[in-house]
Formats: structure tokens, C-alpha cells, sequence
């Protein structure tokens, strides 16, 4: 029997990179997204690439914080476990807009949680990120670091951390995993799937993609003078395709009955600063990125990335591609796809 995975915010970017391998993995995959910020045609997109196991996929449009229209999916369905991706997740926003962000990823949470439990769903994959280690005081960041948040965005992730642990502490049939993700970039190698922001993009990649196919004329690069190797902030960037096949890593732990809520970096181990990604993007897509620099960034680090012993030892998962990978799965969807899913240019 394959086991059947709910997956919240399948549609976006990580979510539908995790959908398709959960699909050719065997499982059983119900999405279900409120589409604010993603597109249901990644979806058609997945079941494309799935070939004969998309018939494992359903989507349903809907809102976790619209508790009876999820109280009746989880009667209609016996789900074994949940990845919870859905959220918003723009830092720049969530201090413009912080109450929309703890509406939207607190209180969406907890109702979802208070359905798991009253279905017995006890099995979580939670999307956590690097943000809850702040600005770390030494580097690689290890699990045991002290955590906490530099803005409304990041301390939801904090919070909703809390939670999972207090939820563990209360009853012990919980089984929880929580993902620090450090830099998702890159696309699945097809092209046909990716990261497809609404308006300017928050992130480098998608940043450096819209200049690279005429959409921005030039990429902001927000501080230069940080004590790194050539003055621009250091991160760890992971092909998206490595941390969906985290996930997976992941639902197989859950199986494993000594876990109880477990904390899990997902990156590569090394740090690449702004200018080393930009040329190694420029490399792989043949275009020269104009640059205009900035001053730091409230809330910017220097030099944040993962150390993955942890993952590698208990969840049997490494990172398998490197920047090179990263940024030609980058262009190759970005060239085939230059406005996003919503373009009329693109392949389909």
C-alpha cells in the first residue's frame, strides 16, 4: 500500500518540486493551496512529468485557515502524514505587513494542526528555514544553535517551531521533522517547472533571472562591504531538486519509531557569496548581469551556511549538485519560461 501524503502549498515553488518527487517516489499526493502567490499550471506541469503516476495527484483549491472546508478533507481522505509548506514567505513584506503574516502562517497552522490531531494524523514534515538561526555567531550552523528571528516573517518560523516541539512535549504519538532550509535555487532539469514570483522577486536567483531575460534592467546587490571573500553576503544555495528529495529522506524517517520532534538542516555546507552566484549564472546563460550596489539590508547577514552532518547521518540524505547545476537548471527554465507559468512566449 502506498501511503498517502497531504502536501500544503503544493503549487509553489518548493511544494510542486516536492510533489513531482513524492509522485515518481510511489506515493500518493493530495495538494492543497490557496494559490496566492503560485500557479495551478505548475500543478498541470507536475502530472506532465509524473507520466503514469500522476494519477497518485489531486488538487484542491482551498485555505488552511478555513477550518471546515478542511475538517471535510480530512474526512474524505486518510492521510498518513502532512508536509506543511503553505505560507507566505517574503521577508521585505512581512515587516511591511506583519499581521497578514502571522494570520496567514500562525493561525493557518494551528488550525491545521487542531485537524491532524482530531483525524489522527499525527505525522509532520514542517518547512522551517535557515532565518530562525539569525545572524549566527560562528559558521557552519549546526541544529543545537541558539535560534531566534530578525523579522515577522522568520519569527513564524520560530514560532511555529514552538509549537510542533510543545505539541511533541504533550503527547508523545506525534512524530515531527522540522526542515531548516538554507538557499533554495535553481529548477527542476525539464524546464518545466520553477520559481515563478508575483512582482519584484526578494531572492538573488529569480532577481538575476528577470535581468537576464530582459524583464529588469539590472540587479540590486545590497551590501558590499561585509568582512567576506569579496565583500558580498555569504549563503548556502541548494538545487531544488536536492531539497525536495529531502522531503522524502524525511516521510521515511517518520517511520522510524524513536523520532519524536526532530530538527533537520537541509543545505549543501558551503557558502557562495552574491558575486561567485552572479558569475556562475552569467556562465551559464551567456548574459552579462548589470549590477547597481547598494548599502546593506536590514536584517541581512554576513555569512550564514549549514552544516548537514546531521541529515547526512540520520536521514541518509546529501546534497548531490552544485552551483554549476544550480544556475544551468536556473536558466534553462528561465529561458524557456521568461514571464513565468503566466507567459504566453513559453513552451509548453
Amino acid at each position: 500500500m502506498s501511503q498517502k501524503i497531504l502536501v500544503t502549498g503544493g503549487a509553489g515553488y518548493i511544494g510542486s518540486h516536492t510533489v513531482l518527487q513524492l509522485l515518481l517516489g510511489g506515493y500518493e499526493t493530495v495538494v492543497i493551496d490557496n494559490l496566492d502567490n503560485s500557479s495551478d499550471i505548475a500543478i498541470h506541469r507536475v502530472r506532465e512529468l509524473a507520466g503514469p503516476n500522476a494519477q497518485n495527484l489531486s488538487f484542491r483549491k482551498g485555505d488552511l485557515r478555513d477550518k471546515p472546508a478542511l475538517e471535510e478533507l480530512f474526512a474524505s481522505e486518510k492521510f498518513d502524514a502532512v508536509i506543511h509548506f503553505a505560507g507566505l514567505k517574503a521577508v521585505g513584506e512581512s515587516v511591511q505587513k506583519p499581521l497578514s503574516y502571522y494570520d496567514n502562517n500562525l493561525i493557518g497552522t494551528i488550525i491545521l494542526f487542531k485537524v491532524m490531531a482530531a483525524h489522527g494524523c499525527k505525522k509532520l514534515v514542517f518547512s522551517s528555514s535557515a532565518t530562525v538561526y539569525g545572524w549566527p555567531e560562528k559558521v557552519p550552523c549546526t541544529e543545537d544553535f541558539p535560534i531566534g528571528a530578525t523579522n515577522p516573517y522568520g519569527r513564524t518560523k520560530l514560532f511555529i517551531e514552538e509549537i510542533c516541539r510543545d505539541m511533541y512535549q504533550s503527547d508523545s504519538e506525534w512524530k515531527i521533522i522540522l526542515l531548516r532550509y538554507f538557499n533554495p535555487v535553481g529548477a527542476h532539469p525539464s524546464g518545466h517547472i520553477g520559481e515563478d514570483p508575483r512582482g519584484i522577486p526578494n531572492n538573488l536567483m529569480p532577481f538575476a533571472q528577470q535581468v537576464a531575460v530582459g524583464r529588469l534592467p539590472a540587479l540590486t546587490v545590497f551590501g558590499t562591504d561585509y568582512n567576506t571573500v569579496d565583500g558580498t553576503g555569504v549563503r548556502d544555495y541548494i538545487h531544488i531538486v536536492d531539497l525536495a528529495d529531502g522531503h522524502i529522506a524525511a516521510l521515511s524517517k517518520l517511520e522510524n519509531p524513536s523520532i519524536g520532534c526532530e530538527v533537520y538542516n537541509l543545505g549543501t555546507g558551503n557558502g557562495t557569496s552574491v558575486f561567485q552566484m552572479v558569475a556562475a549564472f552569467e556562465k551559464a546563460s551567456g548574459k552579462e548581469i548589470p549590477l547597481i550596489k547598494s548599502g546593506r539590508r536590514a536584517g541581512d547577514c554576513e555569512t550564514v551556511y549549514a552544516s548537514t552532518d546531521k541529515a547526512e547521518r540520520e536521514l541518509n540524505w546529501k546534497a548531490k549538485y552544485g552551483i554549476d547545476e544550480m544556475c544551468e537548471d536556473q536558466w534553462n527554465w528561465a529561458s524557456k519560461n521568461p514571464y513565468g507559468y503566466e507567459s504566453q512566449e513559453s513552451t509548453t
